[in-house]
This record gives C-alpha cells, sequence and structure tokens, in this order.
C-alpha cells in the first residue's frame, strides 16, 4: 500500500513535529556525505532547530575555511551593475532568508576572530557569548565523538594484530612439538642393545 503524499505545512503537534525533524535532519546530512563521496564534492551545512540548535556538516576541511570559500565566491561572482538592473526584484521572504544567513555568517566569523586572540578589536555582547559558547559545545561534541571513533579504530586493528600474532605463535608451537616428536622417534628406532648385522655378515651353513 502506497503511503499518502506528505503536505508540506508546519506540523502541528510538538511530538510529531520534533521526530519529524530528527529523522529528515538525519536524512539531509546523510544524503550530504553521500552527494560528497560520490561527486567529491565539498559540502557545508547548517541547520538551526526550532529552539536554536545549531547542526553542522562539513564534508571536507572545517566549516570555516567553507564559509571563507564560499564569502570569496560570492565576492568573486558578483554580476555587474548592468546585469543586476535587469534581475527582478527577491521577493520579502528570500531577503529575510539572505539577511538571516548573513547574520549568522557574520557571527561565526566574529566569535572565530574573538577565540583566536583578536579580542582586544572584537567585542561580544553576553548573547552574542552564548550563542559562542553553545557553538562551541557543540563542536566539542563533534572533536570528541570524531576522537572516539579515531580510538575505537585503532583499538580495533590492535586486536586484529593480537589474533594474528597469536595464531602465528600457535602455528611455530604446533611445529616445534611435531620436529620433538620426529626427533623422539628417531632416538628410539636407532637405540638397539647390539649393532647390526649386514648381509656380507651373514655365514651360511649347508
Amino acid at each position: 500500500m502506497a503511503r499518502g503524499k506528505v503536505q508540506l505545512k508546519r506540523i502541528e503537534n510538538h511530538v510529531h513535529r520534533q521526530v519529524t525533524f530528527c529523522k529528515r535532519r538525519a536524512g539531509l546530512l546523510k544524503k550530504a556525505k553521500e552527494l560528497s563521496v560520490l561527486c567529491d564534492a565539498e559540502i557545508g551545512v547548517f541547520i538551526f532547530s526550532s529552539h536554536g540548535k545549531l547542526y553542522e556538516l562539513a564534508t571536507k576541511g572545517t566549516m570555516q575555511g567553507l564559509i571563507e570559500r564560499y564569502m570569496k565566491s560570492s565576492r568573486g561572482a558578483q554580476p555587474e551593475p548592468a546585469a543586476m538592473e535587469t534581475q527582478p526584484a527577491p521577493d520579502p521572504d528570500t531577503k529575510e532568508e539572505i539577511s538571516m544567513l548573513k547574520q549568522e555568517i557574520e557571527e561565526l566569523q566574529k566569535g572565530l576572530r574573538y577565540m583566536f586572540g583578536a579580542r582586544a578589536t572584537t567585542e561580544m555582547s553576553l548573547d552574542e557569548l552564548l550563542v559562542l559558547e553553545k557553538h562551541l559545545e557543540i563542536w566539542i561534541y563533534q572533536i570528541r565523538s570524531t576522537k572516539m571513533d579515531i580510538m575505537i579504530k585503532e583499538i580495533q586493528q590492535l586486536r586484529n594484530k593480537e589474533e594474528m600474532l597469536t595464531a602465528a605463535n600457535q602455528h611455530l608451537h604446533n611445529k616445534v612439538e611435531e620436529n620433538a616428536e620426529i626427533t623422539n622417534f628417531v632416538s628410539v628406532t636407532t637405540d638397539f642393545p647390539h649393532p647390526l648385522t649386514t648381509q656380507n655378515e651373514i655365514i651360511f651353513q649347508y
């Protein structure tokens, strides 16, 4: 049975809205990673929840590097004045969205400058510091998560190496036991109380 078409409007139920947000956010980030791997694309994603919580993804390098690249590209791709006159004016919603994105980028850049020592020339309000603190908490969580993944992989590699060394050691131990058994067998079969008599020494009596 086919699923019904989802209506693109705000979900009124808070629980359903939160569940949908989590699922679609994970799906969006997954698709961004897949696109980056399949097409060798460099992708950066910002997601702000309805409560203002930030989720971000940089498939290559850092988000700061992507932001700087975006700023350089947007400055270099600005149209000529004549071309700008012929373009239709953006609608109010688009202008508001662009304004919000620019403000977010400026706040992130300001916070990064503040963190990297430009405190004498960069002043931040309490609200801006709280936002920066929230970003830092998210970044620290991502760093720790990545570090944990690397440590788990290294531990697994060490375990695999230990298993290989244990198997090689057991193989050598078995070889030593086999050689010891062969040496004992030869010693028993050649240790007679009297010397052997050759065929030439046999005397036939008629």
